[in-house]
């Protein structure tokens, strides 16, 4: 009697899954989409500080992990953001976080929550953002205005420099530069002043790694950032498809 084999499950399944989806157009049918996207990003992020392209064979690596190449999920939410209980989607469009800094002009007014958990272009859109969202690091910075003119503000009885700022549509910092002599403030003093806030803005970048995208994208699955190298590893040997750019 023929001793069967054992069935194989978990990482070996897994693999499993992810060999046969080599050279099936099936897992290759959203290269030239997620290559498009990324390249929206990275040149929109370019010239924020430290910026490093995004590879968009990442992000083939990222759907081929959460669909396991198996997922009935593929057609409508590849990259897996917007499930039920998942905050990311919400927290990327919200722009709270920093959503509103991260996706392209051309992405702003077209990527909605309903959109991104249909239309599977979308989602690789929102998921993408999501991991840039993540991976920059932020701060409050003073904002010059594009309206550099000096102005000038009198000062009132009560003022202080806060409110100066806040009622002419400045900072303090901006106040306190352009008046380095002005300690104690009286009335009847007049203050320099420029069209300026504060704003939160991209001061540096986090390096983007294997390691890095499973803390900050799937932090649910130990096995994620060796999934990731195993399909990372089987892509890059694969030959890319030739995208129109």
């Amino acid at each position: 009697m023929a001793v069967q084999a054992p069935q194989k499950t978990g990482y070996k399944k897994w693999q499993e899954g992810i060999n046969s989806a080599v050279g099936n157009a099936k897992w290759n049918f959203y290269d030239c989409a997620i290559q498009m996207t990324v390249n929206q990003y990275n040149r929109h992020l370019s010239g924020t500080a430290g910026y490093r392209p995004l590879d968009w064979r990442l992000i083939k690596a990222m759907i081929w992990v959460e669909t396991g190449a198996e997922s009935n999920k593929w057609e409508s939410n590849p990259i897996q953001i917007g499930n039920p209980g998942d905050p990311g989607l919400r927290a990327l469009l919200a722009g709270n976080e920093g959503g509103d800094l991260i996706i392209p002009p051309t992405w702003m007014n077209r990527l909605t929550f309903g959109s991104a958990i249909t239309n599977p272009y979308h989602n690789i859109a929102a998921g993408i953002g999501y991991l840039l969202m993540r991976t920059a690091n932020y701060a409050i910075k003073n904002v010059p205005d594009a309206d550099a003119t000096i102005y000038e503000a009198r000062v009132l009885s009560g003022d202080s420099i806060a409110k100066i700022a806040k009622t002419n549509g400045s900072t303090i910092e901006v106040i306190q530069k352009l008046n380095p002599s002005f300690h104690l403030l009286r009335p009847g003093q007049v203050l320099k002043y420029q069209k300026a806030s504060l704003k939160k803005v991209i001061v540096s970048w986090k390096i983007i790694t294997t390691s890095s995208i499973a803390k900050n994208y799937n932090s649910g699955d130990s096995l994620y950032p060796q999934k990731l190298d195993y399909a990372l590893s089987l892509i890059h040997k694969a030959e890319a498809a030739l995208c129109a750019q």
